[in-house]
């Protein structure tokens, strides 16, 4: 695999929770961890159901996709319960996914706040993906790749932390225009 694999790391902006509206979704496009080439963006509803369609256009009509070869998520939610099928994300793209997760997930307590919030339905496509895997101090879900491809993939787009940098940039930009300034880690 080479060390300037194109990828895309995908994060949400700040909003106020139980505020409806639309939420910023940022894509930074790098060669591996070291140089960005770019970025994309597209909004999604807060709590809505539009996120992962609207990913799935965001990557397919920008001017990278030809050279993309992996799409990193930081979580399967954006914009609160705005679920993304990475499954989905994976088979319209056409591209693996591997999902970020910095803390093993309390599936409970996550499954509680979405059945609060209406999102049940949401449950399946949760419950249908594997279990995290430990990856250095990451636990990852991944589609359309290996273990092994994966733990290669983040060893290359991993430079300055244990969060691939197209995921870390992704966090900083769109928290920086929603916010006026960056805040929190990725």
């Amino acid at each position: 695999m080479k060390d300037q694999i194109r990828v895309i790391g995908i994060d949400d902006g700040p909003f106020v929770k139980g505020k409806k509206g639309k939420v910023l979704v940022v894509g930074t496009i790098f060669r591996g961890g070291d140089f960005m080439d770019g970025l994309v963006s597209c909004y999604v509803e807060q709590d809505g159901d539009d996120s992962t369609d609207k990913i799935i256009k965001m990557i397919n009509n920008c001017k990278f996709k030809p050279q993309l070869q992996v799409i990193f998520t930081d979580g399967v939610a954006v914009g609160g319960f705005n679920i993304i099928d990475i499954k989905k994300l994976s088979k319209k793209t056409d591209l693996p996914v591997i999902n970020i997760i910095r803390d093993y997930p309390d599936y409970k307590k996550f499954f509680e706040a979405m059945e609060k919030a209406g999102k049940n339905k949401h449950k399946q496509i949760i419950d249908e993906l594997d279990k995290p895997v430990k990856i250095n101090k990451v636990y990852v879900q991944y589609v359309n790749t290996s273990l092994e491809d994966a733990k290669e993939i983040l060893r290359i787009a991993c430079t300055r932390s244990y969060v691939p940098e197209a995921l870390r940039i992704a966090h900083l930009t769109a928290s920086g225009i929603v916010d006026g300034e960056s805040r929190g880690r990725a």
